[in-house]
């Protein structure tokens, strides 16, 4: 009759890194690197290849009300008009009444920007905003999703330069 024997205990450096208790873990699958964007101010870059319908990472930030939102919103616009710089909003309605503040986030998917011919779709998920490749994306590749509905109501010029552009966000 076969003898079962105890698995040898994995060597603590082949196991991934936990971080500490009490601290979440880092929402992002694939590096991306934030810098100059063709598009507008910052952009999301992929650091390297993503493979189509792969989790990209996540948006983190504070949850207010939609009603809290759309005065941050109206605040934040007024701050940078008044300050004579483009104004960038992250706010992101999670439900009909609860959205996410990522003005403050760290997380570099907070400069994702708007394209009519994306190449990331954002899904909202209990409560989460994650963000997934609708297609295999090149190390380098300006990371960009479709907005929906926003608080430029029609009003802001898109820059995205896709042949099928809207024309406004």
């Amino acid at each position: 009759m076969p003898t079962l024997k105890p698995l040898s205990p994995v060597a603590p450096e082949a196991a991934a890194p936990q971080p500490p208790r009490g601290v979440p873990a880092d929402p992002q699958k694939y590096p991306v690197e934030v810098r100059a964007s063709a598009i507008d101010g910052l952009g999301a870059f992929a650091a390297t290849a993503i493979p189509a319908r792969r989790k990209i990472g996540e948006i983190r930030g504070e949850p207010v009300s939609l009603a809290e939102s759309q005065r941050r919103a109206r605040a934040q616009i007024r701050q940078h008009l008044d300050a004579g710089t483009p104004p960038r909003v992250t706010i992101i309605a999670v439900s009909e009444q609860r959205a996410i503040d990522a003005t403050e986030s760290t997380d570099p998917l907070r400069y994702a920007n708007h394209s009519c011919a994306p190449n990331m779709v954002l899904k909202v998920q209990q409560g989460r905003v994650a963000f997934y490749a609708l297609r295999d994306i090149a190390a380098g590749e300006e990371l960009t999703a479709r907005y929906g509905a926003t608080h430029h109501a029609g009003q802001l010029v898109c820059r995205c330069g896709a042949p099928n552009c809207r024309g406004s966000l």
